[in-house]
């Protein structure tokens, strides 16, 4: 562990690089509660450029924790486009949902009561916790894994989150933990354009699959396709997107399991 010279000369070398090169983005300045969760949410496996913009398109169309409980499926999914992973739009409004229902359409401050919410893991209730309320909860996400691996990790392989973790918490500044991780972050982000990705020195780690012909690709397609009009067969799907009948039927099955397509006599359609 740091001594508390070590610890000092840490928070010197992450804020002073804050000072002179934070990031501006939207959702920094607004400590409003919903538009961080949807923000945090949609950070989630994607680039900070990409949800730039998305980001407030999706407050404007959806204002608040009610105007989401109420949108339909399809509405959201059209303002979503673009940014992938779908299941977070689901899982956002599920939680737009329980958050009216059950808390009054006031998001709770407790990390464990927020890690209880639908599509929200650990570091998630974490972040939330820190940049919605100020919290000095203790999460880490790809970027503040970065920096501590980069740190305090030189000569390590198979570094464990418990172990990050443990830094986190040994070097958070407490008495403004929501900067101080908006620090960490922009550190991070600077780090992944100037040194070999000390991720890749993690546990953790997961190399993203190609995207060029996977599931993925096609679940967003097969949505896009039927954002765009009426309902349709799975052969006219199939015909549209040149795919073979028998993965998308497979792919079809997946999507109205997880509740993003009906099927009804006409073929396939988003509620």
């Amino acid at each position: 562990m740091p001594s508390t010279k070590e610890i000092l000369s840490f928070r010197r070398e992450i804020y002073g690089y804050y000072k002179k090169n934070r990031r501006s983005l939207p959702w920094r300045d607004e400590h409003n509660p919903y538009h961080v969760l949807v923000s945090e949410v949609m950070l989630q496996q994607t680039q900070v450029e990409r949800v730039n913009g998305k980001y407030q398109e999706f407050i404007g169309a959806f204002p608040d924790f009610h105007a989401l409980a109420r949108a339909g499926l399809k509405a959201v999914l059209r303002v979503w486009s673009g940014l992938g992973y779908n299941r977070r739009a689901i899982s956002l409004m599920k939680l737009a949902k329980t958050v009216v229902d059950e808390h009054d359409g006031v998001l709770p401050k407790d990390v464990e009561e927020l890690e209880s919410l639908p599509g929200i893991g650990k570091a998630t209730a974490g972040s939330m916790a820190a940049f919605a309320f100020n919290e000095p909860a203790v999460f880490a996400e790809t970027n503040i894994r970065r920096v501590f691996i980069h740190f305090f990790f030189h000569e390590s392989e198979a570094v464990h989150d418990r172990d990050v973790l443990r830094l986190v918490e040994a070097t958070l500044d407490k008495t403004n933990p929501r900067e101080w991780y908006y620090a960490l972050m922009d550190y991070g982000a600077m780090l992944k354009k100037k040194v070999p990705n000390p991720n890749r020195q993690s546990a953790h780690y997961k190399r993203q699959p190609p995207f060029e012909d996977s599931d993925r690709k096609i679940r967003g397609e097969v949505l896009r396709t039927l954002l765009e009009g009426k309902p349709l067969s799975a052969r006219e799907i199939a015909e549209k997107l040149q795919e073979k009948p028998a993965r998308l039927e497979r792919i079809l099955g997946q999507l109205r399991g997880e509740g993003f397509v009906k099927e009804g006599g006409s073929g396939y359609y988003i509620p």
